[in-house]
């Protein structure tokens, strides 16, 4: 056990008033739920919910060679972001594996925020600095600066337009824009982790109760609730979205994880674990690694990682997040697995639980799509 105390966000104490149940994530006391984690999921599904994410690591690099440092620190082409938009990317190791993933916004010419996830702002902080040595770049560690709030689901537009004159209409998925929402200054990003429409507002942590509290206020029409991390990690599941140290790891390159994409060649420039990605790449092509699925039980018994993913007797894959789907209304999983089992349909494939093999059908990811 670890005796470093628990960090606690600035909204610690209104959580507590909710009735919240906590718990340790990444060093950090965070709500995993108010009350129902399904009624809290079928809220951002159809109405709206209200996340603090205020344990994401926020990083910001500024200067002449920011874009420089960021397009030779991460596998994507981060200098061709234009301000006011943002980038979903990768940091990796020399050897191609995955550091972690990231959200970069590009908030003006020469200045960037770097979003890292919580168990790995640390890492991701230190990487960029002892990569930065040769650029005029600083990089910054703002995680103290910043408190992280997120109103998801269908209602989400409606609720924050009530409380910003900020052009919400003209705020593109994967962008974002300086406003004032309920009177506190934010960045308001329309991003998040959950499948649905929504917006992450970045705002001063003195400022973090006032929001929530606005929030609230203005979505009590509209249904909305405060929501934990618990749903949180089943909606992203249904969007098919990868989770840091489940779906992606240092023992995987974004070509085994099936998000090669993420890595551009094209830029500029060399860029840390160019050799190793363009091997990773060319292997990917010519002897196919295991590719993530998404796995639904046709029984009530729910998968969890780790577990084998079997046919015909022999293990075929492993399990890397599975929980019981709301939306669906059964099991659902998401596995690496051989490449002659990933189609979509294939026959036979079944989950290990504990020494049971219970039969799951092979799908496409997402399971879940919102209607646009």
């Amino acid at each position: 056990m670890s005796s470093t105390p628990l960090r606690h966000t600035a909204l610690d104490a209104l959580h507590r008033s909710l009735g919240a149940t906590m718990t340790d994530f990444a060093g950090w006391d965070m709500p995993l739920r108010y009350g129902s984690e399904r009624e809290e999921h079928l809220a951002v599904r159809t109405r709206a919910g209200l996340f603090d994410l205020s344990h994401m690591g926020e990083i910001t690099v500024t200067g002449p060679q920011a874009a420089a440092l960021l397009d030779y620190a991460l596998v994507g082409n981060i200098s061709a972001v234009k301000p006011g938009r943002a980038r979903y990317t990768m940091i990796c190791r020399e050897d191609g594996g995955i550091l972690d993933d990231l959200i970069v916004y590009r908030l003006a010419e020469t200045e960037y925020l770097v979003v890292a996830n919580a168990g790995n702002a640390q890492i991701v902080l230190d990487a960029l600095i002892e990569r930065s040595e040769s650029y005029d770049a600083e990089v910054r560690d703002d995680r103290d600066a910043y408190a992280l709030i997120a109103v998801q689901g269908p209602e989400s537009p409606g609720i924050l337009k009530s409380l910003t004159d900020a052009d919400l209409d003209g705020l593109k998925y994967y962008a974002g824009l300086p406003g004032t929402v309920a009177g506190v200054p934010a960045l308001i990003t329309r991003t998040g982790y959950t499948g649905e429409d929504g917006f992450e507002l970045f705002v001063k942590p003195e400022h973090a109760v006032e929001l929530w509290q606005a929030l609230t206020k203005a979505g009590e029409g509209a249904g909305l609730v405060p929501c934990g991390l618990s749903c949180r990690d089943t909606l992203r599941l249904e969007a098919g979205m990868p989770l840091y140290g489940h779906e992606l790891s240092t023992a995987l390159t974004p070509f085994d994880a099936g998000l090669g994409r993420v890595v551009k060649f094209e830029k500029e420039g060399d860029f840390v674990g160019h050799a190793a990605l363009t091997e990773a790449a060319a292997r990917a092509q010519s002897n196919p690694p295991r590719v993530l699925v998404g796995l639904v039980a046709e029984g009530r018994r729910v998968p969890r990682a780790g577990y084998a993913v079997v046919a015909g007797g022999e293990v075929i894959g492993e399990v890397t997040s599975g929980a019981p789907s709301p939306t669906l209304g059964k099991p659902i999983a998401m596995a690496y697995v051989d490449a002659a089992h990933a189609a979509p349909g294939t026959a036979g494939v079944g989950v290990d639980i504990r020494g049971s093999h219970e039969p799951y059908e092979v799908v496409a990811l997402p399971f879940y799509k919102r209607q646009k």
